[in-house]
């Protein structure tokens, strides 16, 4: 009876607390699940409203049908599908540490993953050019990137993207079983330098040549008008730049990692690499805000729309600029 007495004080006194600390644990799970999940929630919204917001004012206002502008739409559109298609898969993946999920579903987010963060960066890259064109050949710049030409760019951008996106799923190894990394990317190095180092490297050879022949330009004297249209396109030129900075800046991290990664004796913790990946994610959340406070022509169309007039009347011919 003692021996029954005393083990029924150690049940009580050791099960009791043990549950606790589980009952505990779980929660405090629990919390940073709805935390995370609301903060991720959040981002993807603000990140479909502002691209919603860019792709909406290009389309609508006809003063707003160039070239640039249509570049920046197909940026747009891509920045757009990052949160409608990305911010869920991704959320599901983080969130649950991958755990229930098939290899199908880790390839279909590393297609649409790798697929528009090339489309991304290639259209970028297709800014830049026309940006080349309007600073270093203003003369011949209208007549050579047109709207064809500007369509061209983007089919093109499209189209490389989806391939490079289908031969990295194809040609990459590994499954979702024991890490839930981008496993096709990491285990292709030829995936980065296609997809990311290589058109980044294009863009900052292109922008270093735009900004030497800006400076020689603003040393040589201009008629008022050709002035006023040089400005304006340095204008455009500046705040593109700075995009391709933001988007450089939020990509780098993470593929500097891939790059590096064989070369590390053990491998990251998942935390890290999920950290780079939301990173680089909320690239696509910032181009809007850089744009919005830039861009004159932006504010004004967002004013427009945001205030309900364009379902009220014709606003299409509105003078932004």
């Amino acid at each position: 009876s003692d021996a029954v007495a005393v083990g029924w004080s150690a049940w009580r006194l050791y099960f009791p607390s043990r549950w606790s600390l589980q009952c505990s644990r779980i929660n405090c799970f629990v919390d940073f699940l709805v935390r995370g999940s609301v903060f991720l929630s959040l981002l993807g919204l603000a990140t479909v409203c502002g691209n919603l917001l860019v792709i909406i004012s290009i389309v609508y206002f006809k003063q707003l049908h160039i070239p640039t502008n249509y570049l920046i739409l197909s940026l747009a559109v891509a920045d757009l599908l990052v949160g409608v298609v990305i911010f869920p898969f991704s959320m599901a993946h983080t969130v649950t540490s991958c755990l229930y999920q098939e290899n199908v579903f880790c390839k279909i987010r590393d297609w649409f993953d790798i697929t528009l963060s090339t489309s991304s960066i290639l259209n970028l890259c297709c800014i830049s050019i026309d940006r080349y064109y309007a600073i270093c050949n203003p003369l011949t710049y209208k007549t050579t990137v047109t709207v064809r030409v500007a369509g061209v760019m983007i089919f093109m951008t499209w189209s490389v993207a989806a391939m490079i996106g289908i031969s990295i799923i194809i040609g990459g190894q590994g499954t979702c079983e024991e890490m839930c990394l981008v496993d096709v990317v990491l285990t292709n190095i030829t995936g980065p330098i296609l997809a990311f180092f290589t058109p980044a490297l294009i863009m900052i050879c292109i922008y270093l040549k735009i900004f030497f022949v800006a400076q020689k330009q603003r040393n040589t004297i201009q008629i008022s008008i050709s002035g006023t249209v040089s400005k304006m396109e340095r204008k455009a030129t500046k705040t593109l730049a700075i995009v391709m900075g933001v988007f450089l800046l939020c990509m780098m991290p993470y593929f500097l990692c891939i790059v590096f990664l064989p070369l590390a004796s053990e491998t990251p913790p998942f935390s890290l690499i999920e950290a780079l990946n939301w990173f680089t994610l909320s690239n696509s959340m910032l181009n809007p805000f850089i744009y919005g406070f830039f861009y004159s022509w932006f504010r004004s169309a967002c004013k427009v729309i945001l205030s309900g007039q364009i379902f009220t009347g014709n606003f299409a011919n509105t003078k932004l600029m």
